[in-house]
């Protein structure tokens, strides 16, 4: 087969279609009767950088100093939380940064974002109030906030110095003049170090000023979300189910071995990037959507989505078992699913796994 531009545009059309897939499996509840307090999608979106070839460097940008050069490409990715599923991906240059393509996240009325401070540009939070859709962000340094009374700017350090909680309407310094709720508490001295030893690595020599370094011992958050559906406590662990992106990317990385190139040119690498992403797609949208249901309706057990994935990739017989397995997932006796419940599920623990934490609270 040719590794032509008809190829790619073929693998594109493929994945669109397995993105837009419908999957209806055993048991209640189908994606369509789920919501998450009143969401019916919750939209997490980040981004991972993939190393590539040198030769690269030219289309896809990197890091590159007197002495040495690094080629890289930036993976887009959104996550629906609700309905397990992949929703969309980007192949970006690494010089497009998550804050040019935050605007390009599309919205529906019932949606809820969890996106990191990257993401944060402060005409989003209005965009989302246009759609009826709500967002969760914590707050960026250098972000100004202005009093809804006085018109003036706030100055934070001086807010935060006089209070031991704070939960209060600011207006985002934006053209619209966004009406946002802004909620802070303070964190424990250890977890307030760790963030400035974090930071002052991170600035390497530029030592950010005081007013950044006072703000760390704080965790704070704007949102559209009103007081009365969710507390700073309710904030914080809903804005915690973003690191389920994170595990996505572990999984690609660790089991799909999705980081791994050799020598190729540019039309081939789309390709090959497009055809894992394929792969990515249908393991998680068809196979892993559908057996973590029904394993749930059955044995009331929950699939831990890195050892599916292990499951998976350990050969490509496993992948097409579970493709086959499709067809008898109502019939009482499916041993693939026997297996999985044992093999591939959260181990019983005092801490909680990721889908109890998302189901209390659900």
């Amino acid at each position: 087969m040719r590794l032509n531009e008809s190829l790619e545009t073929l693998l594109q059309w493929l994945l669109e279609k397995i993105i837009a897939k419908k999957v209806v499996c055993e048991g209640p509840p189908t994606p369509a009767d789920v919501r998450f307090r009143g969401y019916s999608r919750v939209l997490v979106q980040d981004s991972t950088i993939l190393k590539l070839p040198i030769h690269l460097f030219a289309d896809f940008s990197g890091v590159s100093n007197g002495e040495s050069s690094v080629c890289n490409a930036r993976i887009q990715a959104t996550y629906d939380l609700v309905n397990f599923r992949l929703l969309d991906f980007s192949i970006d240059p690494y010089s497009r940064n998550d804050l040019a393509v935050a605007a390009q996240l599309p919205l529906r009325e019932g949606d809820l974002s969890l996106r990191d401070r990257g993401y944060l540009v402060l005409n989003e939070l209005q965009r989302h109030l246009d759609a009826g859709a709500d967002c969760i962000y914590r707050h960026k340094a250098g972000t100004l906030y202005i009093d809804p009374q006085t018109l003036e700017p706030i100055d934070l350090p001086a807010l935060l110095k006089g209070n031991g909680y704070l939960d209060m309407e600011v207006l985002l310094n934006n053209p619209s003049r966004t009406r946002v709720r802004f909620v802070a508490t303070p964190v424990d001295e250890e977890t307030a170090n760790l963030r400035r030893m974090k930071a002052k690595k991170e600035t390497r020599g530029h030592n950010p000023s005081e007013a950044v370094l006072y703000l760390m011992s704080w965790t704070i958050f704007i949102t559209t979300i009103p007081a009365d559906r969710a507390d700073f406590k309710q904030i914080l662990a809903i804005y915690g189910l973003r690191w389920r992106i994170e595990i996505i990317f572990k999984a690609w990385k660790s089991h799909m071995k999705f980081h791994l190139l050799h020598r190729v040119s540019k039309r081939q690498l789309a390709i090959l990037l497009k055809a894992r992403l394929l792969v990515i797609t249908a393991a998680i949208n068809v196979l892993y959507n559908t057996f973590e249901r029904a394993i749930r309706h059955r044995y009331r057990r929950r699939l831990s989505l890195l050892k599916f994935t292990n499951y998976l990739c350990k050969s490509p017989a496993n992948f097409i078992r579970a493709l086959r397995s499709l067809s008898a997932i109502d019939e009482r006796n499916c041993p693939l699913i026997d297996a999985l419940a044992r093999y591939c599920c959260y181990d019983k623990r005092k801490r909680q796994n990721y889908s109890e934490v998302f189901e209390s609270l659900a």
